[in-house]
């Protein structure tokens, strides 16, 4: 039988052999007393690459935002991010029932948050109004479609925020993916933001983990609190030694997945059945609709049968991811079979 064509997610890739080869000639230590020299390499290229003093190992991006929101904001304050954002939606409201926050959400179509849509939200306490603590912003954006923001309009509300003495968080889960559509660096495109968080496994492709970068003193108390979510590993440097593989070489051919995506979406809006905008696919993450008289639950489980492994995010909602495991000849085969299922 051949092997699944799975576009359920980017976190599915499998970690290269450079990777294997590392993690099994890494050199480890006890990282819960900071002693395991590959994360601690690991921590510092991080940093370097994104222009922060310092930055942390965890084992998951839900983790990393969720240490973020904890540390840059007091219990009672609001979180104002966007109504589709991975830490609204997908993270099992830790805000509020760790962080002791509230998210104040704002609606967009696209899943970037001008200061325009911001400001209206923005509470200095007072009245019936809990204060706002922090601006939380996703880019690449995983339920507006991947979508991009542009450097300009994060400096723009980093600016006013800061203004306001907000701090700004960044979700780049898929930082790199929105670096590689923008052709910039992810340091170009990130230096007014006070964090970021961003994944090693997802297009990466490193098996495990994602870092959060900052300010020393930030990322010293994300350090203690993450030892109080029971995040703190011991001999991490062979999870770390794949990362800096990841974080090295797989930045390289995000573009190929990104042409991929776009060629799977120019497919998909050919195909009858199917309502999508294959014009707005910027990075490698393709949502559609279905307007045909089936579920989406059904179209998956019908791919499913054929080999084609898809993810369901509504009633008539579709989403697929390219990664590097799947070849422009695997996407060619899963169109062959979503017009066969159609």
């Amino acid at each position: 039988m051949s092997q699944p064509i799975d576009l359920r997610s980017d976190t599915v890739t499998r970690p290269t052999p450079a990777m294997r080869r590392a993690m099994a000639e890494a050199e480890v230590g006890d990282d819960f007393y900071g002693e395991d020299p590959t994360v601690n390499r690991l921590e510092s290229r991080a940093a370097e690459l994104f222009a922060r003093e310092a930055a942390l190992f965890v084992p998951s991006g839900s983790m990393g935002n969720l240490l973020a929101i904890w540390c840059w904001t007091d219990r009672g304050q609001e979180v104002v991010c966007d109504s589709r954002s991975h830490s609204y939606v997908h993270e099992m409201g830790a805000m509020s029932a760790i962080a002791g926050v509230m998210p104040h959400t704002v609606a967009s179509s696209d899943g970037i948050l001008t200061w325009d849509r911001i400001a209206p939200h923005v509470h200095t306490g007072g009245g019936y109004y809990a204060p706002t603590g922090l601006i939380e912003l996703e880019s690449s954006h995983n339920l507006a479609g991947g979508t991009v923001y542009p450097p300009e309009v994060i400096a723009d509300v980093a600016a006013h925020a800061h203004a306001a003495g907000l701090k700004i968080h960044l979700d780049g889960a898929r930082i790199f993916n929105a670096a590689v559509a923008l052709g910039k660096s992810v340091t170009e495109i990130t230096p007014s933001v006070d964090s970021i968080m961003f994944c090693l496994s997802k297009g990466l492709g490193a098996p495990v983990g994602s870092l959060l970068v900052g300010p020393r003193e930030f990322i010293a108390k994300a350090r203690v609190r993450r030892r109080i979510l029971g995040g703190a590993m011991r001999q991490a440097g062979v999870l770390a030694s794949a990362a800096l593989v990841a974080l090295e070489e797989s930045p390289k051919i995000l573009a190929r997945d990104h042409e991929n995506a776009r060629f799977l979406a120019e497919g998909l809006a050919q195909i009858p059945g199917i309502l999508l905008d294959a014009t707005k696919v910027a990075t490698n993450i393709v949502i559609f609709d279905l307007d045909v008289r089936t579920t989406a639950a059904a179209f998956a489980a019908a791919l499913r049968e054929r080999g084609v492994i898809c993810a369901v995010f509504g009633p008539q909602t579709i989403r697929m991811v390219t990664h590097y495991d799947v070849d422009r000849a695997a996407i060619s085969r899963a169109l062959e079979t979503i017009r066969a299922v159609l």
